[in-house]
């Protein structure tokens, strides 16, 4: 009996050990924002790199809040570092003249796997 509940408390700290997606681990994500300007009848007028774009992240598949963001630099690069092997949702607001608030996200969806790896998100392209 004694060594069944030694056997059941091990078990248990190591099920407790495993990490779910989110920061405190060796991995990072990077990015580009690209930002078209569009005029009123959606032609493009303009196009640039997405400096100062706020760009969002969500841990995992649990829900929809985010759970950080980064300011795009003077490129339009971000990067979310010290991540751990999971899922991720990458996003930045669009315009959207059909929307009820004018806006919707764009995601990108990663896994990351591998411990101490950098991932390059594809493009996140918004429009102005």
């Amino acid at each position: 009996m004694r060594i069944v509940l030694i056997a059941l408390i091990c078990s248990t700290v190591l099920l407790a050990c495993n990490k779910e997606a989110g920061r405190g681990g060796t991995s990072s994500l990077t990015g580009n924002v690209h930002v078209y300007d569009i005029n009123g009848v959606g032609d493009t007028i303009g196009e640039y790199d997405g400096m100062d774009e706020d760009v969002f992240i969500i841990y995992g598949d649990a829900d929809n809040t985010y759970d950080d963001k980064f300011a795009c630099s003077y490129d339009g690069s971000y990067r979310f570092d010290y991540l751990t092997p999971g899922t991720y949702k990458v996003f930045a607001y669009s315009r959207c003249d059909t929307c009820d608030d004018g806006v919707k996200p764009v995601f990108k969806t990663v896994e990351v796997t591998e411990k101490k790896t950098e991932y390059t998100v594809p493009d996140l392209n918004i429009l102005k």
